[in-house]
């Protein structure tokens, strides 16, 4: 058979045309029309712990009723570890309701305080806790708090979902006593949750009546928190941000903007120099580690989802990430970033 130039030039725009479409369909898996919407999780998924192993998740198993009923009738049993300049790498326990534990301990009043919460099958060691630890107190003088929650986060997954809203309420009641014995103001804290951990310091301010100077959620759970009332919201401080770096339709974030000002960097579904969904998925809270210590990472205003994805926002410049307390912003945001630290 004889093909001529004009069959030859029918042949490549069809491929063009294939390669352009199976182009869209990966490089677009959420739109406008999409943000919170459910995303189309299977049954069975994987969700990694706090050292990057992955766990094989039901999301419909039944949850421990009574790990549940623990956690909601004692909100004390978590451990709240200081951490300042006179005592770095070494924790100070502070205890609810023993005023003691908080006028023995260094915590400054007078200065700002940091609270940062891990995500699922993590703990007080997990690498997110002393990365942004240190960032902080290399930076400037403040309180860190670092909120070990294992009891609720070592349970299956499902169950760890459910009691969530339990244990960001007993963060914000142990604020509250914090505040009350040894002074400090609401306007002079920041909450940095990851993962679930973002959804768990959303509870916490709105415990606190959405006072609270900062919330930074850092890639916020996407399994079973799309439709949840519990889930990170903007009122739930004076200024919400979220930084979303695994978003796409299987990710392990939730995707969607929740928050005043909303982040994408890269596009938030892979991150330059990731090779699966666990690396996307930690890329966040790396990232912003890194913009406390030089506040380096500047994005632009996006009119819709679609500019995000197709790397199109021209609008208004915002530093993503950093310490300032007195931060404001409001709609989506993309940053495109290196590949290696410092990003």
């Amino acid at each position: 058979m004889k093909f001529t130039r004009e069959d030859s030039t029918m042949r490549t725009s069809l491929l063009l045309l294939i390669a352009s479409s199976a182009y869209i369909a990966t490089a677009v898996p959420l739109q406008d029309n999409d943000i919170g919407v459910e995303k189309a999780y299977p049954r069975f998924i994987e969700f990694p712990d706090g050292e990057g192993n992955m766990h094989t998740v039901d999301l419909e198993a039944e949850p421990d009723w009574e790990v549940l009923s623990e956690v909601q009738r004692n909100p004390a049993n978590n451990r709240y570890l200081l951490f300042t300049r006179r005592n770095n790498n070494r924790a100070q326990t502070l205890t609810m309701n023993n005023a003691n534990s908080i006028r023995n301990s260094n915590y400054n009043p007078n200065v700002p305080t940091v609270v940062i919460v891990h995500g699922w099958l993590s703990n007080q060691n997990t690498d997110i806790n002393p990365t942004i630890r240190d960032a902080y107190l290399r930076k400037s003088d403040v309180n860190v708090i670092v909120l070990d929650w294992r009891r609720l986060a070592s349970s299956l997954y499902d169950t760890a979902v459910r009691g969530v809203p339990d244990v960001g309420r007993g963060l914000g009641q142990f604020i509250r006593f914090l505040v009350n014995t040894a002074g400090g103001n609401l306007n002079n804290f920041h909450l940095v949750g990851f993962s679930l951990g973002a959804h768990l310091v959303g509870n916490a301010g709105r415990e606190l009546g959405g006072r609270v100077a900062r919330i930074t959620g850092l890639d916020p759970a996407g399994p079973l928190w799309n439709y949840n009332r519990n889930r990170l919201s903007r009122n739930d401080a004076i200024y919400v941000e979220a930084i979303h770096t695994d978003g796409g339709l299987t990710g392990l974030g939730i995707g969607s903007a929740v928050a005043n000002a909303d982040f994408f960097p890269n596009g938030g579904n892979s991150q330059p120099g990731c090779m699966t969904s666990l690396c996307n998925h930690n890329r966040a809270w790396e990232l912003f580690a890194s913009t406390v210590t030089r506040n380096h990472l500047v994005a632009n205003q996006c009119n819709s989802m679609t500019q995000v994805t197709w790397d199109t926002c021209r609008g208004a410049r915002l530093h993503m990430g950093n310490d300032d307390l007195r931060k404001n912003g409001n709609g989506l945001y993309r940053v495109n970033t290196a590949r290696r630290y410092p990003y």
